[in-house]
């Protein structure tokens, strides 16, 4: 069972209207209503699995790249912190998943991932429909080194 919902504030309906969590019992849930006002009570961990799932897809094949972006963004670009970022982090990745599904995302880290477009849309089953995934600009060279933007 989730101790907390990991997209809270990040998921929509198919109309775009955001979703709430309300709790049934100690079960965090999405709540989403269709056309007549039925509210349905969809736990958030089928939902945020789903979604995780579908990170957990975009990363493979692509770890030690994304293990040398992590060491360069930490500043620690050399052979060795590569390689271990890669065996700790990348390789571990379910692990990580499923810690993540009983700590939730840190309120500021979803506030995040919401002012850069991400977004979940689910229909009244729990399916995910649709994610918008935050886009990287086309050419990192016309961002403002002071500000990030362009």
């Amino acid at each position: 069972m989730t101790a907390k919902p990991v997209f809270e504030g990040l998921v929509y309906d198919e109309e775009g209207n955001p979703v709430e969590v309300r709790w049934v019992g100690d079960e965090p849930c999405y709540v989403v209503y269709d056309p007549w006002g039925m509210a349905y009570h969809i736990p958030t961990e089928q939902v945020d699995r789903q979604v995780l799932e579908m990170m957990r897809n975009l990363m493979e094949g692509n770890e030690t790249q994304i293990a040398q972006a992590m060491a360069q963004f930490l500043g620690q670009d050399d052979p060795f912190s590569v390689a271990l970022l890669e065996q700790e982090v990348v390789q571990r990745m379910d692990e990580h998943l499923e810690a993540l599904l009983h700590l939730g995302l840190p309120e500021n880290a979803r506030y995040l991932l919401g002012m850069m477009g991400f977004r979940i849309y689910i229909n009244h089953h729990g399916d995910v429909v649709h994610v918008e995934w935050p886009a990287a600009p086309e050419d990192l060279d016309d961002l403002d080194p002071d500000l990030g933007l362009a």
